[in-house]
This record gives C-alpha cells, structure tokens and sequence, in this order.
C-alpha cells in the first residue's frame, strides 16, 4: 500500500485550514502558497474533498474554503479512503465479500486480514485535530531550539 501525492496533499489542505481557521474562508492561493502546491492540483483535491461534503466553499473574489465540521469530527482514515480509495493491502480484501477462489485455503489470507485491520486501526484513531496539535507541537519546539540556540550565541 503506498498513498498517492493526491491523498498526502489532501491531508496537508485538511491540516491547513484547520490551522488557518478563523471563521472565514480561506483561499486556495495562500493554502497553495503555504503547502507550496500546485494551485490547479489542489483544485481537483479541493474539489473531491468539497463534494464529499468535508468542505464548504464559495466562489467569487472573497470565496475560498472552510471545513465543514470541526476538526475532531475528520479522521485521517476516512480522508485517505476518499482520496486513495480501499486501502487494502491486497485484492482480495477490498470488497466486503471476499471473492477469490483461494479464499478457504490461502495460507497467507490471515496474515493480510490482519495487517488491514492494522492499516484501518491506525488511521482511524487519528483526526485532523490531533494532526493540527502535533504539528503545533513541533513547532513549538523547534521555536524553543531556535531560542535556546540564539541565548548560547549570545555568550
């Protein structure tokens, strides 16, 4: 399994206006500018994500974008299955029933089932929220590093 360009720049866009929420709207050139990506790209994840119902958008000189619920109502899982599709690590577990022919005597069958329930579990303990906080986190440290380099200069 390995997440496409379209479903780590639909995080990052999610991420983004959760950090850069203010009530308003926020335009895709400044998220563009930010997350330096392309602005056409991120019109057709912008797009997606809008449709789906995970955005709010408005068009015109002051439209932009907004999430549509909190951020703690979006988990990652739920992001990449929108962009990515079925995160299945392979074929025969991506619908419900499983249809391969093997089924009852594949010997590897388990381990798969198990490693997708791993995949599924991890990405949906995470929410945008906890995204947000982590990368503030980060940010603060290296704030303080920064900090604590600049007073040992001054000595």
């Amino acid at each position: 399994m390995r997440i496409s360009t379209k479903g780590r720049y639909a995080l990052r866009v999610m991420i983004d206006l959760a950090e850069h929420d203010d009530g308003g709207l926020t335009s895709l050139k400044d998220v563009a500018a930010r997350q330096e990506i392309s602005a056409k790209y991120l019109e057709q994840i912008v797009g997606l994500l809008s449709k789906a119902g995970l955005l709010r958008s408005s068009r015109g000189p002051q439209g932009g974008y907004r999430l549509a619920r909190t951020p703690e109502e979006y988990t990652v899982g739920a992001i990449l299955r929108l962009t990515e599709g079925n995160l299945a690590p392979v074929a025969c577990l991506e619908d419900q029933k499983n249809a391969c022919e093997r089924c009852d005597c594949c010997p590897t069958l388990d381990f798969w089932t198990g490693l997708y329930a791993v995949i599924n579990d991890y990405i949906d303990r995470f929410t945008l929220a906890d995204l947000v906080r982590s990368e503030r986190e980060k940010t603060a440290r290296r704030g303080r590093k920064t900090d604590e380099r600049q007073r040992h200069s001054d000595c």
